[in-house]
Parts: structure tokens; C-alpha cells; sequence
């Protein structure tokens, strides 16, 4: 999974206001978690999220990824908003 793989799930499942996907996979280069796969920064501004705790929005972000270790990925990083959240 891509970097562009995560932004295509995301908007077509949670239709973001505001969408970032970052690849920090250099950053662990050496770390063992780096052989399991990529790392990734989601920061991600949805109306979906309105109303929602952290871990639901955490829930729905995974929902539309489906697994991600089966994909590569090794660790995502989260920050889910709601749209009138600074």
C-alpha cells in the first residue's frame, strides 16, 4: 500500500474537507518494525467524524483501509478531526 493507495480509500470512503497521507517509512529505516512494512502519517478533516470519540474515528479510518499489515503497513499515525475542531 502507497501513500496515494491510503488518500484514494479515504476520500471515497469518508469524503474529507481535508486530506493528508505522508510516507515516514524513511524515518524508521533500521527500526525493526521497518522490515514488517510501510509507516504513514494520516491527518485527515471529515463531517463523518462529527459527534464521534477518538477511537470511533480511529475505527472508521481502519474500516476503510481494511487490514493493514496483510498490505504492508507497519504503523499509521492518526489525527482524525471533525470539521469546526482546530
Amino acid at each position: 500500500m502507497t501513500a496515494d493507495d491510503i488518500d484514494a480509500r479515504l476520500r471515497a470512503a469518508l469524503a474529507p474537507q481535508a486530506l493528508e497521507v505522508r510516507d515516514d517509512s524513511h524515518l524508521h529505516a533500521g527500526h525493526a518494525g521497518a522490515r514488517e512494512g510501510r509507516h504513514f502519517t494520516v491527518r485527515i478533516v471529515s463531517a463523518r467524524f462529527t459527534g464521534l470519540a477518538r477511537v470511533a474515528r480511529h475505527r472508521l479510518v481502519y474500516d476503510s483501509l481494511g487490514p493493514l499489515s496483510a498490505q504492508g503497513v507497519h504503523a499509521l499515525a492518526l489525527v482524525a478531526k471533525a470539521p469546526d475542531e482546530p
